[in-house]
């Protein structure tokens, strides 16, 4: 019947676990998702209120969804819980181990089930319930809020990122949490908790599917946002100015925006503005606030770099004070300013504003959100905190809209310049108008190709990649049969490096050329003047004959040079040819000829500033290296001398201690034997004489009986058989400090290992006694047949000294830590276990039944100054000491230890040493 029963219940189970799982992948709206899940999770467990607790980028929270059976408990949903709420080791655990956790407030108990190793991120091959003692202030917290069960599972989010067509799985982050609450005391299963499991599981993956379809939709709002807008700006002829600033503000989410615009000859400016302005008084009267020098000077741009300036807050910007002014009477706090140049020309600016704005949050009861929570709250009712002039931070993703508009904006309102003039030259001239329109597309042309150089540039290292597209696109663009770049070498004489050409003509590349009636002034006029040579025809030009005669030679009837410099530096040049006749250049041939010159001598200087920092790179590790190496010997060296020095002073104390009480208690030692046959001698007459003779004198009687000289008798034998032991114990204690000093061994001989640790222990014999802050550290022995081991005696001695004090160390904190959590006490074990591994080797093997240590710790345990106690209580010398004198003997130290399993230090070393 149980087992009858038990099946039942598992397909149950089941059935609610698949009806869960369809009713959650049935919806890709995110709210439908939280609520299907609580209201699952509460139809499987029967509890009285589920929950979805979401966490928010500060670490603190908000219920998102709630369930709640015949409201026997306070709704939640919508409300705020502060990040003091959930420590942050708790969050770590959540997400590290994927912890559940289970409050029995009736009990007193908390369990957690983590699913993964917190250390290695491994899964646990058991999935089970470890009860504990619950923390007061927790089991306060839940009462306050009705709650006598609670169960809580994490709900993890796993970003995933297309790159290629390529999905790629990256850290999950802590989502949230699954809460069940249960006002009344209630157990949960490993079964229930498996089931929960599986539909958080399940709720997570649905919650980052439409987490992506939230973020494809924006993505596509912003997209279709900044189509309209780049529609409106390239609607030729009327170009629509200001209809684009009032989509870009609606866009930016801003309270206003001004699009201040330069003329082409800078007589007067123009000003587009939607919403509330800047105010700026200049000698009593309105004035652009691109007008102020402030303005200018803090944002005109530099350099070839079209920066944004993203303000969030102009009352924290000390610098821009003098401006903020201007925008405080508005309540404007917020400023995004979006400089437009094109060809290096600023053509004016794009900003927008936002208001300052008033947050409101609510909370689950009050509390100072300016402290640290001390004490858990006794009410959970809403709390509405306010706060005035708050800011809108810029987000990326607006950055990223301003750019996309930075060089639309550029483009259309340099394009609208351009077709102005076309239409103002001769608007009844059909011929004219064609050629500007013609001019009008070859610059569109030439601004693509010149955005995809500069892109390239921006994009790639390889500096001959970008030459290939700059030639190839430049013939292509300009109709023309030839077009190269040569690079000059010693002298100013070099070779053709780079060629696109067309079948039918000569190919020149990779020759290299003497042109002797080149005139080395050209190259200098190339290099500090920049010049650029346009030859219309080579065979009338006013070149000398001979270099007419060469140019002839590889069929050019024209060309077009222009310097390609690097510095103060002359690189090399880029040239076109015209093979087929004679061509007059224009000058927007021209200047597209220069800028591409300049976008080639910007990738070659980054391919040799990237080489050279590679360079510096590979020399700064390499230097690295040797410090860190230097570095370690020097750690090596100082801890030897630290050894040396202490084992030195130590050796020299305890010898010097066992030869100043070696004298007189052998002095005692040896006399007490002869005072003891005395005092045998006279106790023999007194007790003759009591025989044969009566106490006559009153005097003798009264001394007998003053003395007690019967009790003397009795005790002086046994007062002298005390004294015996005593002073027998006095030898033994000063034989094991010389054992343990050795100081008369200090050459490396065979030795007793078991006398080393034999007076080790008895020097540690205090250590383990009892005390009033831990009990008594036990003991145990298990000593194998070990032969004779030849080492240095002293310094063995110190490593086992070091290994068993930390032992005790260890046991006696581990206990204090224990008493300190109510805990009962722990009985500290020190086992010693000698035994020979082969006929080589033998092994002394330490441990203890402490708290253990880590595996990130044991690896770093024989590091020079490395300790895990406070400051002030170790040197972090005594383990890389104790290793050092192990390696020195040939031998081998490790630690093997787990959290919770103890400790254990093997000391393995060979019976006889090997000479080196």
């Amino acid at each position: 019947m149980y087992q009858q029963r038990e099946s039942t219940l598992n397909v149950e189970q089941e059935i609610s676990l698949q009806r869960a799982i369809n009713r959650i992948r049935r919806s890709l709206d995110l709210n439908s998702i939280l609520e299907t899940t609580v209201e699952e999770v509460r139809a499987c467990l029967g509890v009285d209120r589920v929950m979805l607790y979401q966490f928010h980028p500060d670490a603190s929270g908000e219920v998102v969804a709630e369930t709640i059976r015949d409201y026997c408990l306070p709704p939640l949903i919508g409300l705020n819980f502060p990040a003091d709420d959930i420590p942050l080791w708790a969050r770590e655990l959540y997400l590290k181990a994927r912890q559940r956790s289970i409050v029995n407030v009736h009990l007193q108990q908390i369990g957690f089930s983590p699913l993964l190793c917190p250390d290695n991120g491994e899964p646990l091959p058991v999935e089970d319930i470890f009860y504990r003692a619950v923390n007061p202030c927790h089991v306060d917290y839940l009462t306050a809020m009705g709650v006598q069960a609670s169960l809580v599972v994490p709900i993890l989010h796993h970003n995933l990122a297309h790159h290629d067509g390529q999905q790629n799985k990256v850290e999950p982050q802590l989502w949230g949490l699954l809460v069940s609450h249960h006002a009344e005391p209630r157990d949960f299963k490993v079964k229930e908790l498996r089931v929960v499991q599986q539909i958080a599981d399940q709720a997570a993956l649905a919650i980052a599917q439409a987490t992506l379809l939230i973020q494809a939709q924006q993505q596509a709002q912003r997209e279709a946002a900044l189509n309209k807008i780049t529609n409106l700006l390239h609607s030729l002829p009327e170009i629509q100015l200001n209809q684009a600033l009032e989509e870009t503000v609606k866009l930016l989410q801003g309270a206003g925006g001004r699009l201040y615009l330069k003329t082409m000859h800078h007589r007067f400016a123009q000003v587009y503005t939607v919403g509330d302005q800047p105010i700026l008084l200049s000698q009593d009267h309105l004035c652009p606030i691109e007008h102020h020098s402030l303005w200018q000077e803090t944002f005109q741009p530099q350099g070839g770099r079209d920066r944004i300036w993203a303000i969030d807050d102009l009352m924290q910007e000390s610098t821009l004070q003098p401006l903020a002014a201007a925008f405080k009477p508005q309540h404007l706090r917020s400023l995004l300013v979006v400089p437009l140049r094109y060809n290096q020309e600023l053509l004016g600016y794009l900003s927008v504003f936002r208001h300052e704005i008033v947050t409101e949050t609510w909370w689950a009861g009050r509390f100072n959100p300016d402290q640290q929570q001390q004490r858990p709250r006794r009410s959970f009712a809403a709390w509405r905190e306010l706060k005035q002039g708050q800011v809108r931070s810029w987000q990326p993703t607006e950055v990223e809209s301003a750019q996309a508009l930075q060089q639309q904006f550029s483009m259309a309102i340099q394009h609208h310049y351009l077709y102005e003039q076309v239409q103002t030259l001769n608007s009844n001239l059909e011929r004219q108008v064609q050629e500007r329109t013609a001019e009008l597309q070859q610059s569109l042309e030439s601004a693509h190709l010149l955005r995809q150089v500069t892109d390239q540039v921006r994009s790639t290292l390889d500096y001959q990649m970008v030459l290939q597209t700059i030639v190839r696109e430049v013939r292509s663009l300009l109709n023309t049969d030839r077009v190269v770049i040569y690079k000059f070498g010693a002298e100013y004489q070099g070779r053709v490096i780079v060629e696109d050409v067309l079948e039918k003509w000569l190919p020149i590349l990779h020759e290299v050329y003497d042109d002797i009636c080149f005139p080395l002034e050209y190259a200098l006029q190339y290099r500090d003047q920049g010049r650029i040579s346009v030859i219309n025809d080579v065979a009338h030009s006013l070149l000398h004959p001979c270099h007419v005669q060469f140019l002839q030679e590889i069929q050019v009837k024209a060309n077009l040079v222009v310097p390609i410099r690097i510095g103060s530096q002359l690189w090399g040049l880029l040239i076109v040819h015209e093979c087929r006749a004679v061509r007059q250049w224009k000058d927007t041939e021209i200047e597209l000829l220069q800028q591409l010159a300049d976008q080639a001598a910007i990738a070659i200087q980054q391919a040799k500033l990237y080489e050279r920092s590679r360079i510096t790179a590979d020399t700064a590790m390499q230097q690295a290296v040797r410090l860190q190496q230097t570095l370690q010997d020097l750690q090596q060296a100082q801890t030897q001398l630290i050894h040396t020095e202490k084992m030195s002073s130590l050796g020299q104390l305890v010898a010097g201690v066992a030869h100043e009480i070696n004298n007189p208690i052998n002095f005692i030692h040896g006399n007490v034997v002869h005072a003891q046959a005395y005092m045998e001698g006279l106790l023999s007459l007194i007790n003759f004489y009591q025989q044969g003779y009566q106490y006559s004198d009153p005097k003798v009687q009264k001394l007998v009986e003053e003395i007690d000289l019967p009790f003397i008798l009795e005790d002086l034998p046994k007062l002298l058989s005390s004294m015996t032991l005593g002073a027998d114990r006095i030898c033994q204690i000063v034989l094991s400090l010389r054992n343990f000093s050795r100081l008369d061994e200090a050459a490396m001989k065979p030795v007793d290992i078991h006398d080393g640790i034999d007076s080790t222990l008895l020097i540690l014999q205090n250590r383990l006694k009892a005390q009033p802050d831990h009990l008594a550290v036990i003991l145990t022995k298990e000593y194998g047949d070990l032969p004779l081991v030849e080492c240095y005696a002293g310094q063995l001695n110190q490593v086992f000294m070091n290994v068993i004090n930390n032992a005790i160390d260890a046991l006696h904190e581990y206990g204090q830590q224990q008493a300190d959590q109510g805990l009962p006490a722990h009985t500290g074990v020190i086992s010693i276990t000698t035994r020979q591994l082969n006929s080589n080797w033998v092994e002394i093997a330490i441990k203890d039944n402490g708290p253990g240590i880590p595996k990130d710790v044991c690896s770093k345990l024989f590091d020079p100054f490395f300790t895990t106690k406070p400051v002030g209580a170790g040197t972090g010398l005594g383990l890389s000491i104790s290793y050092q004198i192990v390696r020195k003997h040939q031998g081998r130290l490790e630690c093997i230890s787990a959290v919770g399993q103890g400790a254990e230090f093997r000391i393995q070393i060979p019976i006889q040493q090997a000479e080196v």
